[in-house]
């Protein structure tokens, strides 16, 4: 077994490079989109949970809203349903919809509380229709740059996010984690995107940080070199120009509109990273692409 012990050495450099961070974002929200293989691997799980749980006891606010697409297209496979997807966004028909709802309200959302809460934390799980605080309706996305406008069943747009039930929250220590489905003015349930949802609080709460895990090291160039300190007018050039493209466009447009709507800086990281948050958060060296806030 490797030696894990940290050297006091070791720990005073830690704190002391941590020390200004936890100074400078005390009381700060910080609002997190958890997906990816951090989701799935049993240690980058546990690695998330403490750095969740830690944040807090340092005086931030984390916020976390979870994806869950790989359980969601498990559970899709035995019921012998294959997924589909347009411009990135699962297309839900209602059948779809019903899994969608078991898997991210009820087992993913569960097993993540449970894991922050087994860490020392006070996670409470919630979705958006819980108090009805994330509201949408049904979102048609385009075929291409002239085409139609395409149905893809039961996917939302957010109309609006109250942050009553958020604020009530984490003002009382919790950390609230959200499943991203939202509800319609007549009790429709939606499916949405998770970094759109988290994109949205964020913007909501006028966050000090929006940080996106994916499975790549971040923003990369058509050479795999990884860009950060990026403008959203440098965003906007990459997707223009074709870089940045498919699966990354609703993360794209999700940290383009938080950026641009008050939300500090958006940091775009590498969820197989252990202890990414940390690294990210309260480090001078980050792991990810941070784009800064207008």
């Amino acid at each position: 077994m490797p030696n894990t012990v940290v050297s006091p050495a070791r720990k005073a450099k830690i704190l002391a490079e941590a020390l200004p961070y936890i100074q400078k974002f005390s009381g700060k929200t910080i609002v997190i989109k958890y997906g990816g293989n951090a989701m799935t691997d049993a240690a980058l799980k546990s690695s998330f949970a403490s750095d969740v749980v830690l944040l807090k006891l340092v005086g931030l606010n984390p916020i976390v809203v979870h994806g869950g697409g790989p359980q969601i297209e498990q559970l899709l496979t035995r019921v012998g349903k294959k997924g589909e997807f347009v411009q990135g966004m699962r297309v839900t028909d209602a059948e779809t919809m019903e899994v969608v709802e078991m898997v991210l309200g009820g087992q993913v959302n569960k097993e993540i509380v449970n894991l922050i809460n087994q860490h020392g934390g006070k996670a409470v799980g919630l979705t958006g229709k819980d108090a009805r605080f994330i509201r949408a309706h049904k979102l048609k996305v385009q075929n291409g740059p002239a085409g139609d406008l395409i149905d893809i069943g039961h996917v939302g747009e957010i109309t609006q996010v109250d942050p009553t039930v958020l604020t009530f929250l984490y003002q009382g220590d919790f950390i609230p984690v959200i499943a991203p489905i939202g509800v319609g003015k007549n009790g429709e349930t939606y499916n949405i995107n998770a970094d759109v949802v988290a994109g949205k609080i964020a913007e909501t709460l006028r966050a000090e940080k929006l940080v996106l895990l994916t499975n790549t090291a971040g923003v990369l160039d058509r050479e795999g070199k990884l860009l950060t300190g990026l403008t959203p007018a440098e965003i906007d050039a990459l997707v223009a120009d074709g870089t940045l493209s498919g699966g990354m466009l609703p993360k794209i447009g999700s940290a383009l509109d938080a950026a641009r709507n008050g939300v500090n800086s958006v940091h775009i990281i590498d969820g197989r990273v252990p202890h990414c948050l940390l690294l990210e958060i309260l480090t001078d060296h980050g792991v990810g692409t941070m784009i800064h806030g207008q």
